[in-house]
């Protein structure tokens, strides 16, 4: 029977964590990985039996290839501190520890709950994630943002849906895009990307089309248009940083 080391990074997530490490009874071990919580993060985790590390920030990939490494077991099953398991899925993992793994990585279907409500649509559902993995043959790639598992072999699918749950308000939205736009716009320059006006000027509009019309956002009602809207905001703040740090030279080795 393979055993599972559970790992989460976190920084500040006293509102999320206990949710998720409740999710997490299928795991053998559960690994928390903290850089720097001024809350209570770390205190409820060892409340609820994690094992708890402290490292300093080293971006989203880094931070969770170094959780990988310092887990106890082979099998790592990542999750970030705003999700859990649902019952489908602790079962379909409980099932799978049944009989030796034939492929090296296993995916889920992830639900995203935004402004109280299930989105279904947007390009939002389903939204498969590599989540179980061999440490041997998978790992935690991407700079800046976008941060995904890598499977050196056949992935799988697994049944269950990872719950995340990620805005509660527009404001909180809108902090988010500012987090996540600043560093997409110094990946962009790191990598020498060039955005012409035109592209500039187009492609916000288009995201918002192709987010509420195409991928069925409309069906996902008002929090489908929000989606939308906060789409197209998070692209044009994006290349609006991009060439603000071109122009300052910033953001450059």
């Amino acid at each position: 029977m393979p055993q599972i080391s559970a790992t989460i990074i976190t920084r500040n997530e006293a509102a999320n964590i206990a949710r998720a490490i409740r999710s997490l009874d299928c795991a053998d071990e559960i690994l928390v990985v903290d850089s720097g919580s001024t809350d209570e993060t770390v205190k409820l985790a060892a409340e609820l039996g994690a094992r708890t590390i402290t490292n300093p920030w080293e971006g989203f990939a880094a931070q969770k290839n170094f959780a990988v490494r310092e887990a106890s077991h082979d099998w790592i099953l990542s999750l970030d501190a705003d999700e859990e398991l649902d019952e489908d899925a602790r079962v379909a993992i409980r099932e799978w520890k049944q009989s030796p793994p034939r492929v090296a990585a296993y995916r889920f279907a992830r639900r995203a709950q935004y402004l109280g409500r299930w989105i279904l649509h947007s390009g939002w559902y389903p939204d498969w994630k590599i989540r179980l993995f061999h440490r041997d043959k998978a790992r935690w790639a991407g700079d800046h943002v976008h941060e995904s598992v890598v499977a050196d072999g056949p992935v799988e699918t697994l049944g269950g849906h990872i719950l995340h749950y990620t805005c509660d308000s527009l404001a909180d939205h809108r902090n988010r895009i500012e987090f996540y736009t600043e560093l997409a716009a110094r990946e962009m320059v790191e990598r020498g990307d060039r955005v012409s006006p035109a592209r500039r000027l187009l492609a916000p509009p288009w995201v918002f089309l192709h987010t509420y019309f195409f991928r069925l956002g409309v069906l996902d009602g008002v929090p489908g248009f929000l989606i939308a809207r906060m789409a197209a905001r998070y692209v044009r703040r994006k290349y609006a940083k991009l060439a603000e740090l071109q122009f300052s030279g910033k953001g450059r080795h």
